[in-house]
């Protein structure tokens, strides 16, 4: 489904504090903590569409919920809509100035914009209001990358060694390596991910993905199948699968060869 276009979605997202109260009447058996209980189950889901909305409405009832601005910087991110996590960056800092994580979320916007100066002055005020948690190294690994930095690895590594079993942690560190097209990286984190949590459709998914993009078809059709077991709504998993047994392997595995020496 494409993605509506920034200014829409902004506008969308935009918080209308008189309106407020008229929402609470309207749910009164739901309020800030449920949405944002939704909001993290559908962002470890990676529905990230949903966690956007359930982060708009914990907003709704508490617009000085930080974490949940941040949140919809994240989602906008892996959304790719990076111009547009750039401007709801900005829109909240200006309530949060000195906030680590939204300043690192917003190194991570311009960096993926291209704006590597800017990214990387943004990741160092990340650090310099004293952040120090797996995501803020995250981001800075994201930076790094985009500037084709060999201190990536370092940023991964002390992400990892802050939270080693957290399955959550190694999927969004496969995401950004494979966002960068490092695929054999991607993979192994992907795995670590799989070793902590099992369970999870969206962690099979991105096993998968790195493995198709690796030429391992046979195997990411195994773990698409496993996606869906786990999680039947997983759409992306179903298209790749439709995807393989439509097209044809030949068509598929010509695709990545050619990827490879287009790079």
């Amino acid at each position: 489904m494409a993605h509506e276009k920034p200014v829409s979605r902004f506008t969308s997202l935009e918080l209308n504090e008189e309106l407020v109260p008229g929402c609470l009447q309207k749910e009164e058996l739901k309020g800030e903590a449920h949405y944002f209980s939704e909001a993290q189950a559908a962002f470890e889901n990676g529905q990230f569409e949903k966690a956007l909305r359930d982060y708009a409405k914990v907003l709704e009832y508490n617009p000085h919920n930080a974490t949940a601005w941040t949140g919809q910087v994240r989602m906008l991110i892996e959304l790719g809509e990076f111009r547009e996590a750039k401007l709801w960056a900005d829109k909240a800092l200006e309530r949060f100035p000195r906030l680590p994580e939204l300043l690192a979320a917003k190194a991570v916007a311009l960096a993926r914009t291209g704006d590597l100066r800017g990214a990387m002055a943004f990741s160092d005020a990340s650090f310099e209001e004293r952040g120090d948690t797996p995501y803020i190294w995250l981001a800075r690994a994201d930076v790094m990358l985009a500037r084709k930095e060999r201190n990536a690895a370092y940023c991964f590594n002390r992400a990892h060694t802050m939270a080693p079993n957290d399955w959550l942690l190694h999927w969004l560190a496969s995401r950004i390596q494979y966002y960068y097209h490092k695929f054999s990286m991607a993979l192994q984190l992907a795995q670590q991910a799989l070793a902590a949590n099992s369970t999870r459709g969206v962690v099979w998914l991105q096993v998968g993905l790195c493995q198709k993009e690796l030429g391992m078809l046979a195997l990411a059709q195994g773990s698409f199948e496993h996606a869906l077991e786990l999680d039947p709504a997983c759409r992306p998993a179903q298209l790749w699968l439709n995807k393989l047994q439509t097209v044809g392997w030949v068509s598929v595995v010509h695709g990545f060869w050619r990827r490879i020496f287009l790079r």
